[in-house]
């Protein structure tokens, strides 16, 4: 075998998990965009000299551009092999791509393969697997999705993760998502993805479900915070079975209250984000809730925002969006404790 071995995307797709490494050689504002499942970024170019380098190609001409890239590109990769792969043995079978699967991933699985590593390249870069995404993900999904439905706090997102925890197959856009699906979903420690990378999240989620098992998702809307999901998929999930999970106003309050802690523990942030309320419910009753707040009265506003404007926004728009909640799976819970929420899930799995 003769390498850097150069590899359709198709036959990359069909070892993706098999490589030792998925190496981007992208630069880091690339990256953070989208990449490959796994992949690190190992880039040949950084933000600046890429532009530096671009910016000479134009200005000045394509020779002396390219001596200054092949420069850059010889000390970056150098200082990958010194930092990041000095220690990996002859067998070591990295996957090198960048944008097109040209100059970057290139040079950089030229030098890889002369050391004697198995190196492969992806034909067609990025933007060939990115097609790919598209492509699938205008596809509906063929599996059988079963709705976790339930009003705001009734535990359906600790749900999915104890039926994963139990190896049930488990879509959680929410966590692909990084957002909690509402005005108050933001995560104050870890911003969104991007579109690309969420539906690259998705799409590798996908991949990975065996088509005889049910999956399990939650009732969404068509955004997640900032992203939306992809609308074949979103159609499939309010065609599927539904699951009507139900938990106490009380014990809804004490979840909301565990769960939402970043913002029970800071007015000023948790007033913030109320008044993106205020064309649903006024000015007037977005300063009582703002005013409460500031009093430490966490417990009766989070019981009126469930009374007042979560219950009703669920009702509204459950029975409109998924054609099948009237036929729903019943799943009560009495507490919100780990036990409880793995009896529920042993229930779902048993029955489904």
């Amino acid at each position: 075998m003769k390498y850097p071995e150069v590899l359709k995307l198709d036959q990359v797709l069909s070892q993706l998990d098999q490589f030792d490494a998925i190496i981007d050689a992208r630069s880091p504002c690339e990256y953070v965009i989208d990449h490959l499942p796994g992949a690190i970024n190992a880039p040949v170019l950084d933000d600046a000299q890429r532009i530096t380098v671009g910016t000479m190609y134009k200005q000045v001409g394509s020779f002396e551009a390219k001596k200054l890239g092949a420069a850059l590109v010889a000390k970056n990769i150098a200082l990958h092999i010194e930092t990041l792969w000095m220690e990996q043995p002859r067998e070591w079978r990295p996957l090198i791509y960048c944008w097109r699967g040209g100059n970057r991933s290139g040079a950089m699985a030229h030098i890889l393969a002369k050391i004697g590593w198995p190196v492969a390249q992806l034909d067609g870069g990025y933007k060939a697997f990115r097609a790919h995404v598209n492509a699938e993900l205008e596809q509906t999904p063929e599996f059988d999705f079963k709705v976790i439905c339930g009003t705001t706090g009734s535990g359906k997102s600790r749900m999915l993760e104890v039926l994963a925890a139990q190896d049930a197959q488990v879509l959680d856009l929410e966590q692909l998502a990084a957002h909690r699906g509402s005005v108050l979903g933001g995560l104050p420690s870890q911003p969104q993805p991007s579109q690309k990378a969420f539906e690259t999240a998705i799409w590798n989620a996908l991949r990975c479900f065996d088509p005889g098992r049910p999956v399990f998702v939650e009732s969404e809307s068509k955004k997640v915070g900032n992203l939306r999901v992809p609308a074949a998929l979103m159609e499939r999930m309010r065609s599927s079975d539904c699951i009507a999970m139900t938990l106490s106003r009380a014990d809804r309050v004490l979840l909301l209250m565990e769960d939402y802690q970043h913002y029970t523990s800071d007015a000023g942030a948790l007033n913030e984000q109320l008044a993106y309320l205020t064309p649903l419910h006024g000015h007037e009753r977005i300063k009582r809730w703002q005013q409460m707040a500031s009093s430490g009265e966490m417990v009766t506003l989070v019981e009126e925002l469930l009374a007042e404007h979560y219950d009703p926004a669920y009702l509204r728009s459950i029975d409109r969006n998924f054609v099948r909640y009237e036929q729903a799976q019943e799943l009560k819970l009495e507490a919100i404790d780990p036990a409880s929420f793995a009896a529920g899930a042993r229930q779902l799995i048993e029955l489904s």
